[in-house]
């Protein structure tokens, strides 16, 4: 006899949604490939809020019931190689420090630091310091307001 076949919901970022027909014993990795054909690599699949990372893993060991819902996020980058071994548990920790996102603060932090010397000592910064540091703070705030309007 056939084997039983269900339908999925695959829901993507947008909202939208698409239904996929699977048999139970499919796996993840079949799943991708029939329904994101040479995306494979790009596609996450995400199942009551856990990634799917095994794409060898049967549908039918994940317990999906009848129109279960698979949140689908399709990366624009094909993402490299996965690190092995011990390095691959901190790669999220690592992931999290970015010094980049720390810049807008760091600047901010100076800034304010240079203005309260120049207002506690007002004697040591000369009127072309105090023009340049007024003329830095407006650069910096337009710049910081244009960056984050969107």
């Amino acid at each position: 006899p056939a084997e039983p076949t269900m339908v999925l919901r695959l829901k993507f970022l947008n909202d939208t949604e698409r239904l996929a027909r699977v048999r139970p014993s499919d796996t993840v990795g079949a799943l991708k490939r029939a329904h994101f054909p040479g995306q494979e690599q790009q596609v996450r699949l995400i199942y009551q809020g856990q990634l799917l990372r095994d794409d060898s893993q049967s549908l039918a060991a994940l317990h999906l019931a009848p129109n279960s819902v698979l949140h689908c996020h399709i990366s624009p980058h094909s993402p490299g190689p996965a690190p092995a071994g011990p390095q691959a548990s901190a790669d999220p920790v690592h992931a999290a420090l970015n010094v980049g996102s720390l810049m807008l603060p760091l600047f901010v932090l100076l800034l304010a630091v240079l203005w309260y010397f120049q207002l506690q000592y007002r004697h040591v910064f000369t009127a072309t310091a105090t023009t340049f540091l007024a003329g830095l703070t407006l650069l910096f705030s337009f710049m910081a307001f244009t960056m984050y309007r969107r």
